[in-house]
C-alpha cells in the first residue's frame, strides 16, 4: 500500500496537474486506498466484486453521481499508468463505467423499512394472500407480472424454489427465503375457502387469477396502514437487488435473478447453476436465512 502511496505522488507530478487536480486526485485516490485497506484487499489483486462495493461505499457516504463518476476516473487513470508503467500486470478498471451524471437511482426501501412492511399481521383471508404475495416479492425480486403469474405447480423442492416466466418468455429457476415460504404455506392452506379451478397461486374472491393492478392497490393500502409513504411492487424487487448487492457484491448472479438480458442493466444497483445462486441467496439475503430465531410474521 505504502508503494501504491509512493506510486501516486509520481503520478500525479507527471500528469502536471493544477493545485485543484492533484487535490482531487489525492482525495479519490487515496479514499479508495483506505476502502482496500479496511477490506484488506491487495490493490494489486482487485475483483469486479470488490470494484462494485467500493462503488457502493460511495454511496453510502452520500456521493451524487457526478461525484462518484469523478472518482472512477481518478482510478481509471491511476490504474492506467500503473498498468503502463509495467508496475500492474491488469488494468482492473478498463472496464469499469461510470454512472450517468442524469442517471437516478431506482426507489429501494433499507432492510429496516421491508422490516417494517412486512410486520403487518394478516387479519383476513385477503390479507394472508397479500402476506405471502408481499414476502415472495422480496424474497424473489419478482416482477408483479411474473408474481401474479406463478402458478401452484411453479414451485419445487418443497416451495424452497420458484419457476418464472420473465420478458422475451425466458424462464428461470429462483430460491425461496424462508419467510416466503412459511407465509405461501399458510396462504394455501387457506386458499382451499375460494371455490375455484384454477392453478394459480393467488386468486380473488371470485376464484379468479388476481391481477396487477388489484395487488399494486393493495400495497398501497397496506403500505399506509403501516405508516409508511406509499410503496410500489417495483420498490420491493428494488429493495431485494440492493440489499443482495449491499451483501454479496455479486453483479452477475444479481443479473440471473433478476432476469436481466444485459448486465449493463443491473449495473445500476452499482451506483448498486440454481444451486450456486441458492448458497449466495441464502448467505446475504435477509429473508434467506435457513435459521433465523427471530419470528416477526
Amino acid at each position: 500500500m505504502n508503494e501504491l502511496k509512493k506510486r501516486l505522488k509520481e503520478f500525479l507530478k507527471i500528469k502536471n496537474y493544477s493545485d485543484h487536480t492533484i487535490s482531487s486526485y489525492e482525495r479519490d485516490i487515496n479514499r479508495f486506498l483506505k476502502f482496500l485497506e479496511t477490506d484488506k484487499v491487495d490493490p494489486e489483486d482487485l475483483t469486479n466484486s470488490v470494484i462494485t462495493k467500493w462503488i457502493i461505499s460511495l454511496r453510502k457516504l452520500g456521493l451524487g453521481n457526478r461525484s462518484i463518476q469523478r472518482n472512477i476516473s481518478s482510478l481509471k487513470n491511476f490504474y492506467k499508468f500503473l498498468f503502463k508503467s509495467g508496475l500492474i500486470e491488469t488494468n482492473f478498471f478498463e472496464s469499469v463505467q461510470s454512472p450517468k451524471i442524469g442517471e437516478t437511482l431506482p426507489k429501494a426501501l433499507t432492510p429496516e423499512d421491508v422490516e417494517k412492511l412486512l410486520s403487518f399481521e394478516p387479519k383476513t383471508l385477503a390479507d394472508i394472500r397479500d402476506k405471502a404475495f408481499l414476502e415472495l416479492l422480496y424474497s424473489s425480486g419478482l416482477r408483479v407480472s411474473e408474481a401474479v403469474n406463478v402458478n401452484i405447480a411453479s414451485f419445487e423442492s418443497d416451495f424452497s424454489f420458484v419457476k418464472v416466466l420473465g420478458k422475451g418468455q425466458k424462464e428461470r429457476m429462483l430460491p425461496v427465503g424462508k419467510f416466503a415460504k412459511d407465509a405461501i404455506t399458510t396462504w394455501i392452506a387457506k386458499r382451499s375457502e375460494i371455490t375455484s379451478t384454477s392453478d394459480a397461486l393467488f386468486l380473488n374472491k371470485y376464484g379468479n387469477r388476481i391481477s396487477i393492478r388489484a395487488m399494486q392497490e393493495r400495497l398501497y393500502k397496506i403500505s399506509i396502514s403501516q405508516g409508511m409513504s406509499p410503496v410500489s411492487p417495483h420498490m420491493l424487487r428494488h429493495s431485494f437487488a440492493t440489499h443482495i448487492l449491499e451483501s454479496s457484491g455479486d453483479l452477475r448472479s444479481i443479473q440471473e435473478m433478476l432476469g436481466h438480458s444485459s448486465l449493463s442493466t443491473t449495473q445500476i444497483y452499482t451506483k448498486l447453476n440454481f444451486q450456486q445462486l441458492a448458497k449466495i441467496y441464502d448467505k446475504s439475503h435477509p429473508h434467506g436465512k435457513k435459521e433465523n430465531k427471530t419470528n416477526n410474521i
